[in-house]
């Protein structure tokens, strides 16, 4: 399968999906997007990863390239291609598909359960046990996009991981993420560590390597289910 990533800050990178990607022999491609990049053809190209950014989809007017990055991604829903959203990703998803991105009522970061959604179909429920740990850094939440089906909310975000058909996953968590990735990222946005119900401190974030690496296996698990080669 032949993968483009597009990544819109340094630190926030594919990480664990790359492992999988390259376990599985997939060919992974990684754009940084910023103004003037060159995107390949939608026909060189069987799926998309959209990854995280500390951005919003509402800030087409402060960077050039983020309306040509909307443009390719509603192009590539309407070819049929399979699409991963992570955080900022899957809300890129959602606002493609018309469905409104807005703050949410509290700003999520750190190590919180996933609730799996009752009453999914079979093959939607296996994606994901009833209840895991995630990691989340967001400030913005997403509605449902038309046909989405919802997989998992958390206390603080109702709308967690959702699909649509067998081909568009969107996830507001980072289940990809490494300690390493969590103190990069916390050296970008060190400002966002407030006191707030849903904010950890970054002793709690990293102070268990673990839960990332259980993170990163239910990730993987879920790509081979949803995403087989």
């Amino acid at each position: 399968m032949r993968i483009l990533c597009l990544q819109h800050v340094p630190f926030e990178t594919p990480s664990a999906i790359a492992d999988w990607a390259s376990a599985r022999r997939h060919a992974l491609q990684t754009v940084l997007m910023h103004d003037g990049v060159r995107l390949p053809r939608l026909a060189d190209i069987d799926m998309l990863v959209l990854m995280g950014g500390p951005m919003s989809v509402h800030d087409s007017a402060l960077l050039g390239w983020l309306d040509d990055e909307k443009q390719y991604l509603r192009r590539a829903l309407a070819l049929g291609k399979r699409v991963l959203g992570v955080c900022l990703g899957a809300q890129l998803i959602a606002d493609a598909l018309g469905a409104p991105v807005t703050r949410n009522r509290h700003r999520e970061i750190g190590w919180f359960p996933l609730l799996r959604s009752d009453c999914l179909p079979d093959h939607l429920a296996a994606l994901l046990p009833r209840s895991m740990n995630a990691f989340h850094w967001h400030g913005e939440t997403f509605a449902l996009p038309p046909g989405a089906v919802r997989l998992a909310s958390s206390a603080a975000c109702a709308n967690q991981l959702f699909a649509i058909g067998d081909r568009v996953l969107g996830m507001q968590c980072h289940l990809e993420v490494t300690p390493d990735d969590a103190r990069e990222l916390a050296g970008a946005c060190a400002d966002e560590l407030i006191d707030a119900p849903y904010v950890q401190d970054m002793q709690t974030i990293t102070g268990q390597p673990q839960r990332f690496t259980a993170a990163n296996v239910a990730l993987v698990n879920m790509l081979d289910a949803f995403f087989p080669g």
